[in-house]
């Protein structure tokens, strides 16, 4: 009995009997020498250093339309622009991100397809690329910024109904996006009619794998056009959004504030009988007068600037809301010839399908005809047989 519970057992951990240099933890054992490390062969040192390290970016001036080539590392563009880390991980050409367009105090952050930017109130960055859709995106926005200083030199001033900068630098990218997405799905539909045509003429294994690349094609294509939609079209139904966006009104508020404050202090100390130049005493209050002053010229300031940014606020909406629904409605055109072809594919799908249960219930029919019609002679032969044995 005792051997039979042995050999159906599992042994028993030996705890008690350690060796001498297991019972030393100073001291590795053998095995422990032997043993590999978990992550051998990754360097994530190297990893954490690639993500902090330099990097090339493009710089669009806004007042002069030029164009430099510059090496910061992340944390300088983030101070520079204010931005949390987040952000530009959208930007990072290692990971790949659906269409994005975000709206922050400082900055506008755009992922479009092949243009991905940081537009500021005086400038644009993007990541240094040798693709043909940033060079053209950085060519077309110095033209367009070109232009923009010829005829306000010519005029002798801005023209009323000219965009901000950033709203400028928006639209081009927006633009580029969108030819970019238009010119695959032009190409989609070059390739895909004729195979689609070719396959109801011939049933094959390789036109049906031809139709099943497109269709995966399709299917991706039609999820990148609809994320660029839904970013647009969330953009338009958030007004909050949209005012956030409008940088250089909030750059000109600040500055306006500031030189206020410089102003209402000035005029403080000279309406209380005080030399802005002279020291005052950290003891001392301020007299009534002053006080008096300070909170009329503090609430008549901010009723003013109130009413201001409600006023530009809904302006500066409509505007971007007028930009935006340009470019809604050749997003929409693009995502509505990628439906047509999808149901050009199902319609394809349904005909083949219609074929071939055809071809197999005909193909079932004459089966059963042929075996209708053997036993049909099987049973002549017989008859024929009894009556010639009778006669």
């Amino acid at each position: 009995m005792a051997e039979l519970k042995e050999r159906l057992l599992p042994p028993k951990p030996s705890f008690a009997t350690a060796t001498p240099a297991a019972s030393n933890p100073q001291e590795p054992s053998a095995a422990c020498a032997g043993h590999r490390p978990l992550f051998q062969g990754m360097d994530f040192l190297g990893l954490k250093k690639r993500g902090q390290g330099r990097r090339s970016w493009i710089c669009v001036d806004s007042t002069t339309g030029g164009s430099q080539v510059i090496e910061v590392d992340k944390f300088t563009m983030m101070r520079r622009c204010d931005l949390p880390a987040r952000d530009l991980r959208l930007l990072d050409p290692l990971f790949v991100y659906p269409s994005t367009i975000l709206g922050r105090e400082k900055a506008i952050v755009v992922n479009l397809e092949q243009i991905r930017c940081i537009i500021t109130a005086d400038e644009v960055f993007l990541l240094n690329s040798s693709d043909v859709y940033v060079l053209q995106y950085v060519a077309e926005l110095q033209r367009r910024l070109t232009a923009h200083s010829v005829d306000a030199l010519a005029g002798g001033s801005t023209p009323p109904d000219c965009l901000p900068f950033e709203f400028r630098a928006l639209e081009v990218a927006l633009e580029a996006a969108c030819t970019f997405l238009d010119a695959l799905v032009a190409e989609l539909e070059i390739e895909a009619y004729p195979a689609l045509d070719e396959l109801t003429s011939k049933i094959s294994t390789l036109n049906l794998e031809h139709v099943r690349r497109l269709k995966s094609r399709l299917v991706a294509l039609t999820r990148r056009v609809q994320k660029a939609r839904d970013e647009i079209e969330q953009l338009m139904d958030d007004d909050g959004d949209m005012a956030e966006m409008y940088l250089t009104e909030k750059k000109r508020r600040k500055e306006a504030s500031f030189y206020s404050d410089q102003s209402m202090q000035g005029f403080g100390c000279i309406g209380a009988g005080v030399s802005v130049s002279a020291p005052v005493s950290p003891v001392s209050s301020p007299p009534e007068p002053r006080k008096l002053v300070e909170k009329n010229l503090s609430l008549a300031r901010s009723r003013q600037e109130d009413s201001m940014k409600s006023s530009d606020n809904t302006e500066n909406i409509e505007e971007l809301e007028m930009l935006l629904e340009a470019y809604f409605v050749v997003i929409d055109s693009t995502l509505n010839k990628l439906t047509s072809l999808k149901e050009y594919i199902d319609d394809t799908e349904d005909f083949i399908n219609i074929q071939l249960t055809f071809a197999t219930s005909f193909s079932t029919d004459l089966v059963g005809s042929r075996n209708l019609y053997k036993l049909a002679c099987l049973a002549l032969k017989e008859n024929w047989v009894k009556f010639t044995k009778l006669y």
